[in-house]
């Protein structure tokens, strides 16, 4: 590597990498109680404007954003969503989440957020963001003075930002969580044995909002997203190939695992997406190391299962700028709790997910003992107010302290 002589130097308090809603989160929050800090992320404006991402937010983190100035755009384009429908034995149960929790899903998908929040913090804001950046490195983390070096993706010239902080954001692939050493972080993995085959298709919704197709040839799901796009998503094996499953296979299976007396035909259309996705999570514990703290999908990943990837990431995000903030005002107790603070939430979430892909897959097992178990915790969920205002509560996200 060049010496720190031949670089071009950057100072700033907080160095964040990645640019997804909890970078972007953070950056807006430091951002506006004037804490400095530079954004880095690898990919270009409008790549992550446009990439395809989750769309369900729980009312608490929109309420989050709310206060920060972030969700006006949110709150005058989203759908909110009061309850869902489970189809299983060829009938429809409706579960009234928002009557049974007071809470509601907003549904706004990812690339509309971080649209939002990048407009917030580069365009009004003036911030500091880098995009296209390369080669990421992380330096002297557990020191009194870390930094972050990367290249220019236009001159080639190496620049180097040195900081107080790293706020690690740029996901499940990114650099900042493999910047631990191995000894001082231990990393957790479930894979549920399962994986979804995801769509999108250009086809107006065929229900009012979120339906759970179980069938024993497989969980379906159909969740509006817009008035002319809707995604759904197919239980497939793990390691499927998503071009075995041609248009007429996908709307064929779609028919049969969503089907129920009653229920208005699906409205087909073109399949404009088509990815496989393994249904597996990770935590990364603690999220931090010394100057480096760990927010969204660097210190864990939850399966699509119960949509509360993008939720946690917010949580995260709104503890560390806290922390952060506070330290400039000579409180360190926020960093000093942040990795507890946001672990109590992923496991919460964890176990919820976890409980939620039994009742989802169980049917479809080939276990007589997983489908009849699966099958009784559906019917105490539909047939006692107690256990589903638990779910309920669980489901929609809660604001308390898990």
């Amino acid at each position: 590597m060049s010496s720190p002589a031949a670089l071009t130097l950057t100072r700033t308090s907080v160095a964040i990498v990645g640019a997804g809603p909890a970078g972007l989160t953070v950056a807006n929050l430091l951002r506006a109680a004037g804490v400095d800090c530079v954004l880095l992320e690898a990919e270009s404006r409008e790549f992550i404007e446009r990439r395809p991402r989750a769309g369900f937010m729980e009312e608490w983190a929109v309420r989050a954003l709310a206060r920060h100035g972030l969700a006006d755009r949110l709150l005058e384009r989203a759908d909110a969503q009061a309850e869902f429908e489970f189809r299983f034995e060829g009938e429809r149960h409706t579960v009234r989440t928002a009557e049974l929790s007071g809470r509601r899903h907003f549904v706004y998908p990812q690339p509309l957020l971080v649209t939002d929040l990048v407009a917030a913090y580069a365009d009004r804001s003036a911030g500091d963001v880098r995009f296209g950046v390369r080669e990421v490195r992380l330096h002297y983390l557990d020191g009194e003075r870390p930094a972050v070096s990367y290249t220019d993706p236009v001159t080639g010239a190496r620049h180097r930002i040195e900081c107080d902080f790293i706020a690690g954001c740029d996901g499940a692939r990114g650099v900042t969580r493999a910047a631990i050493p191995a000894d001082r972080a231990v990393l957790t993995r479930y894979d549920h044995g399962v994986a979804w085959l995801a769509l999108l298709a250009e086809a107006p919704p065929s229900a009012d909002g979120v339906v759970f197709g179980i069938h024993e040839r497989g969980f379906g799901a159909h969740m509006a997203r817009s008035p002319q796009v809707t995604r759904y998503y197919l239980e497939v094996a793990p390691g499927e190939d998503a071009e075995n499953w041609s248009h007429a296979r996908v709307w064929d299976e779609l028919r049969t695992r969503l089907a129920a007396a009653g229920a208005p035909p699906l409205t087909e259309g073109p399949l404009i997406e088509k990815v496989v996705l393994g249904m597996h999570n990770y935590v990364v514990e603690p999220m931090a190391y010394g100057r480096l703290y760990l927010a969204g999908d660097s210190a864990h990943l939850v399966a699509p299962i119960a949509a509360k990837g993008m939720n946690l990431a917010i949580n995260d995000a709104l503890l560390l700028a806290d922390g952060l903030i506070a330290h400039y005002k000579g409180d360190d107790s926020g960093l000093a709790g942040y990795s507890e603070a946001c672990l109590r939430r992923v496991w919460q979430y964890l176990e919820f997910s976890q409980w939620l892909s039994e009742v989802m897959h169980g049917a479809s097992s080939g276990d007589r003992f997983r489908a009849g178990t699966a099958s009784a915790r559906l019917r105490r969920l539909l047939g006692s107010e107690s256990a589903a205002k638990a779910f309920a509560g669980l489901y929609i996200g809660e604001d308390a302290d898990l």
